[in-house]
């Protein structure tokens, strides 16, 4: 299916309250892409590829089904309500390494997309430029929220 196939699928799906469905929908849109992200990381561990596909897997899978049904190609566009709240309060595993180490699992995932020309390089730059300005206030709420 094409995106716009997708969205108008996923929109339908959205209006009749099929939240199973479109988080599939999502998950099965979302695989080639994960499975290019998961061959540009063969040069490392096993533990390294894991855990860099369990952080992009649960952001582009998970929360970006949470609230709306979002794929790869606009989940990016809610970082900042994804590492800089829901994150926070909604993961247990939440610090501000696991912020840290999350936000770069997204930034290589859509630079690997990028490089083969399935992400703009306009959008790419924009993510990295709101991870950098907004990771220290990210970590300082993770910080703050933890020791309540």
């Amino acid at each position: 299916m094409t995106y716009e196939e997708v969205h108008k699928k996923l929109q339908e799906l959205y209006d009749q309250g099929d939240i199973d469905e479109g988080m599939d929908l999502v998950a099965q849109y979302n695989q080639p892409a994960l499975d290019l992200f998961e061959e540009s990381l063969s040069k490392f561990t096993k533990k390294t590829i894991r855990n860099h596909m369990d952080n992009v897997r649960f952001f582009l899978n998970d929360y970006s089904t949470y609230y709306a049904f979002k794929t790869y190609e606009d989940a990016w566009e809610d970082i900042d309500g994804y590492l800089g709240d829901f994150f926070i309060r909604k993961c247990l595993w939440s610090t501000p390494a696991t912020i840290k180490s999350t936000a770069a699992s997204i930034k290589k995932f859509y630079k690997c997309l990028y490089e083969h020309q399935l992400f703009a390089k306009e959008d790419y730059d924009q993510l990295c430029y709101t991870i950098k300005v907004l990771m220290k206030d990210w970590q300082s709420e993770c910080e703050s929220y933890n020791h309540y």
